[in-house]
């Protein structure tokens, strides 16, 4: 029961077709996402776990950490383009909704100031350590 509920909860009821998607995008990653891929695996941020195209729901996350619950995506020029913007939005609202925050650069971000794009996330994982630090235990004593 136990896995049911991880599985559940680190995929928020994506269907098989998003995990068939996932693959098929982590065979044709982009550059950006390879060069990115190269650092965030292997548990190097800090000793976290980082996925690469991860199904949550109905969308699929370039990068996720779902201890911190956090994801990070790469942007092209098309979500520059007006409906994809839109739809950037409602999906950040949707992952919002499910305490996900997302952080977001541009392809030519992560090429070419790789490690303004590391600093950023180191920042973002240090921020999310000092708030667990600071919520109340749920471990019943």
């Amino acid at each position: 029961m136990e896995n049911k509920k991880q599985f559940y909860t680190m995929y928020n009821g994506a269907k098989p077709i998003h995990f068939r998607m996932a693959k098929e995008l982590r065979k044709n990653q982009t550059p950006a996402e390879e060069a990115l891929w190269k650092v965030l695996s292997g548990n190097t941020m800090s000793g976290f776990k980082f996925r690469r195209q991860h199904p949550i729901s109905n969308f699929i996350l370039d990068f996720y950490c779902h201890q911190l619950k956090l994801g990070i995506e790469i942007d092209g020029d098309i979500h520059s383009e007006t409906m994809q913007a839109e739809y950037d939005i409602e999906r950040t609202k949707k992952l919002d909704e499910l305490k996900i925050e997302v952080i977001r650069f541009a392809n030519e971000e992560v090429l070419n100031e790789i490690s303004n794009v590391l600093n950023t996330i180191e920042f973002e994982i240090k921020k999310r350590e000092q708030k667990s630090d600071n919520e109340p235990s749920s471990h019943v004593r």
